[in-house]
């Protein structure tokens, strides 16, 4: 459909069937099955390579100019990121980097979800938001939510089975679409 709402998926971790993964692959499942949302999720975070000002020109390196596209044909962006000795994953904020010199991220819909358990995930939420500033994301604070995870609430398929986090999920997306 060509009305579709396209919202990119962006995990903040490296690790396999982290939580924040799960988070974001449970929203890619649930955007599926709603009319009118698609969501794709971003898996370059390895490929790119560390940020250096000096490189920040045409032609950029390939993975940087694919994750600028992504950024660029999407409608909004939703982060789902751990925390890391009090603040951003290296890689995360590399990322973040990455999009600092162009323009794909300005004015673009922007909402996260903290996985992290209860007291837990303050840090990286504020480095996030100091960060999409420098971007100039238009951080949606009502789609912005703090949704725990519990390894239990994870099905066999590697997707949340809880039904209401996977109903708080939904409510972030369907915010983030705009509905």
């Amino acid at each position: 459909m060509p009305n579709d709402r396209h919202i990119l998926l962006l995990p903040g971790s490296l690790r396999a069937g982290s939580t924040n993964e799960t988070v974001l692959r449970t929203a890619a499942a649930l955007a599926a099955t709603t009319p009118g949302l698609r969501a794709t999720y971003y898996a370059g975070l390895a490929e790119l390579p560390h940020f250096n000002p000096d490189d920040d020109l045409d032609p950029l390196p390939g993975p940087v100019t694919a994750l600028r596209e992504a950024i660029e044909a999407a409608d909004a962006l939703l982060i789902c990121t751990p925390e890391y000795a009090g603040t951003l994953p290296g890689s995360f904020k590399n990322l973040l980097d990455w999009t600092v010199g162009g323009t794909e991220i300005s004015d673009k819909p922007t909402a996260w979800i903290n996985a992290a358990g209860p007291g837990r995930g303050h840090g990286a939420e504020a480095t996030l938001r100091t960060v999409l500033g420098y971007t100039g994301a238009a951080v949606l604070e009502e789609a912005c939510a703090k949704i725990p995870l519990d390894r239990a609430a994870v099905g066999p398929d590697g997707l949340v089975a809880d039904p209401l986090v996977r109903e708080r999920i939904g409510e972030v997306l369907a915010t983030l679409a705009g509905r």
